[in-house]
Formats: C-alpha cells, sequence, structure tokens
C-alpha cells in the first residue's frame, strides 16, 4: 500500500468520516422518538426514510457494523502501515536501534490510528446523535438507506444468522425499539427517584398517584355512608334553590325513588318562577360504570364536557361505551352516588389519597 502522505492523508480522513457517518446512523435511530419522525414524514422524504430504517432496525444496525467494520479495516490496511513506515525513520534518528525503532513505531501507529479511529470516528458522533438524534436521523436517512439497498442480500444473510443464533439460546428477535414503559416500570422509576432525591416527595406522590388512574376504579370516589344531596322529581325552582343554598353545590341531581333521572345546574333556575318545577329545566344525567377507572372515567367526562357523573353498578352492563352521548348507550343499573369531575382530578392532589364524596356537584 501506498505510504504518500497526498493519498494516505485524504484516504484517513474519508474513512474516519464514513466510520463516523455509520456511528451516527446507528445511534441516531436508536436515541430517536418514532413519533417525531411520523410528524415530520409528511413534509420530509428523509424523514420517511428514517421512519423506514426504524422499523427494520436489525438490519440497519447490521448495515452500521459493517460499515464500521469496514472502515476499521481499511485503516489496518492503508494508515496504520503508512504512519508505521513515517516513524520509524524518526525513531532511528533519535537513537534507537533498528529492531527497538520497527517495535515502537508499530505500537505508536497502532495507538494513533485507534485514538484517530474511537475519538473521531466514533465517540464523537455517537455523542452528537443522541444529543440530536431526530436531527442527525433525518439528515443521515437517505444516504444510510442507499448504503443498506447496496448491501441488503449480505446484511439479510448476516442479520438471519445472528437472529438463528439468538432464537437457539431462546431469545426472541425484535426489529424495532421499544418506545413506551408500562405503569409499573414508571411507578418503580418515580420511586427510585424519590429515594436517591432526584424528585422531592409532592412530586413523586403526585407522578405515582397519576400512574395509578389506569388501575383505580371510579366507584373508589363514592362513599356509600354520606347521604346524597339531591331534590325529587316533584321538587320545585324553590326547593332546589334551597338546598343548593344549605350545601353549597351548584349541581344537584333529581331523582325518582331509587334512581338519579337529572341533573339541575343552579344558574338554571335563576330566570325560572319559585313554584316551577325542576324536571322543566333539568338534564339527561351522564352515568358511568362503577367499574370504569378513573383514567376513563376522566377521559370519557372531559370529551362529553361533564362535570357530574352518576356512578352506576352496572353488572353486565359495564361495557357500555363512554363515548355515547347522555342519555342513550350508558349502563344502567343500582345507584352508588354521584362523582364530579373535579373529584377526579383531585385524585393528582400531592397527598395521592382519594377524596370518597356522595354529595351533588360543586
Amino acid at each position: 500500500m501506498s505510504d504518500d502522505p497526498t493519498v494516505v492523508i485524504p484516504a484517513t480522513i474519508l474513512i474516519i468520516a464514513l466510520s463516523a457517518f455509520f456511528v451516527a446512523s446507528e445511534f441516531s435511530l436508536i436515541a430517536t422518538r418514532r413519533h417525531r419522525l411520523e410528524e415530520a414524514a409528511p413534509t420530509s422524504p428523509a424523514a420517511r426514510a428514517a421512519l423506514r430504517s426504524a422499523s427494520e432496525l436489525t438490519l440497519l444496525l447490521a448495515g452500521a457494523q459493517l460499515g464500521i467494520t469496514l472502515c476499521t479495516l481499511l485503516l489496518g490496511a492503508i494508515t496504520k502501515p503508512a504512519v508505521h513506515y513515517w516513524l520509524e525513520p524518526l525513531l532511528e534518528q533519535v537513537g534507537l536501534s533498528g529492531g527497538v525503532a520497527d517495535v515502537a513505531s508499530f505500537v505508536l501507529a497502532l495507538f494513533i490510528v485507534t485514538f484517530l479511529h474511537l475519538v473521531i470516528g466514533e465517540m464523537a458522533p455517537k455523542s452528537w446523535a443522541i444529543a440530536h438524534p431526530e436531527r442527525s436521523a433525518v439528515l443521515l436517512a437517505i444516504p444510510m438507506r442507499g448504503f443498506m439497498a447496496v448491501t441488503r442480500p449480505l446484511l439479510l444473510a448476516l442479520n438471519s444468522a445472528a437472529n438463528r443464533l439468538l432464537r437457539r439460546y431462546g431469545v426472541d428477535p425484535v426489529d424495532s425499539v421499544a418506545t413506551g414503559q408500562d405503569p409499573a416500570a414508571l411507578r418503580h422509576l418515580v420511586e427510585h427517584s424519590a429515594n436517591v432525591g432526584v424528585l422531592d416527595v409532592l412530586a413523586s406522590q403526585t407522578l405515582a398517584t397519576a400512574l395509578t388512574l389506569d388501575e383505580t376504579p371510579i366507584r373508589d370516589l363514592v362513599r356509600v355512608d354520606a347521604p346524597l344531596v339531591l331534590v325529587p322529581r316533584t321538587a320545585t325552582v324553590a326547593d332546589l334553590q334551597r338546598v343548593a343554598l344549605d350545601s353549597g353545590h351548584r349541581r344537584i341531581p333529581v331523582s325518582d325513588g331509587d334512581d338519579i333521572v337529572g341533573v339541575v345546574h343552579v344558574r338554571d333556575t335563576l330566570m325560572q318562577p319559585p313554584d316551577a318545577p325542576v324536571v322543566g329545566v333539568m338534564r339527561p344525567p351522564y352515568r358511568l360504570a362503577a367499574d370504569t377507572t378513573l383514567h376513563m372515567a376522566l377521559a370519557a367526562m372531559r370529551q362529553t364536557r361533564q362535570h357530574l357523573a352518576v356512578v352506576i353498578d352496572a353488572g353486565a352492563d359495564s361495557s357500555a361505551d363512554l363515548s355515547a352521548d347522555t342519555s342513550a348507550g350508558q349502563p344502567s343499573g343500582r345507584v352508588l352516588g354521584v362523582v364530579t369531575l373535579a373529584d377526579v382530578l383531585r385524585q393528582l392532589a400531592p397527598d395521592g389519597r382519594p377524596t370518597p364524596v356522595r354529595s351533588g356537584a360543586r
């Protein structure tokens, strides 16, 4: 191989640059957030290319590792012998014998080439890709896809061999990086962060409580040993306003025997005569099955713009559609109580304890 500096130095720069390209391509897709690529994909061909690479991540990693290996071999075949050749006469000039100078120049050449390759060709691009994952993934996606297209048969063969080896030892290969954590893992992370002092107590309790919203049923907010603040179907506007004044609530349920047939907001009675029946201004109740999780209840109440829900022991009807309107498609059964949107949101309070209620909504 030539030891001409005008050939070796440009070749070395090119090889190290190619190594940096493969390393950055590898780490950018490992660190990137897929949803950010999806947001940019409609207007960016490079983002679409990055998404395709993310969907076949093991193949991309095989391509990156193949490229890095080739760069390492080229540095060993081109740069190291040239550096060895340049250093040997310099060491002989400082008094080393021929054999010692040869060994010393070999070791120095190996150190210099390895240092350049590790620092410039691997560590620096790795740090850049991790610091700017979406930017680097989009920037490098198209040329990396081109390399993968040329070497795809070889990459498929290498990837297949690696997958067979993994399956032989009971490991199931995957083609993409998991992008989320289950609630149990997140709770463990919050607990660990609180124990080591990264999160203060109030913040950790708030986060831990929020992560239980998908497991806690709305029945836990209903206290069955307290009287429910309501008015009968035969009540007048004056009766309802009196109950609202005494209780301090603005939304009052209307009952018909053991069932709740409506809800009246006090403001809807302000323009009505005192002896007007409340049934003329009441709205249909919004019902939720008692085993509905707080997360689903919060989503349903926000979607339908309901501030008060009647909690029903629905039994077989507990799977009713929560997105239905407030007058149809809702669970039926025994009334356990009522819960307000504020009651659900209050579960995110720092103390992390449910606040049972069985009264009309404020």
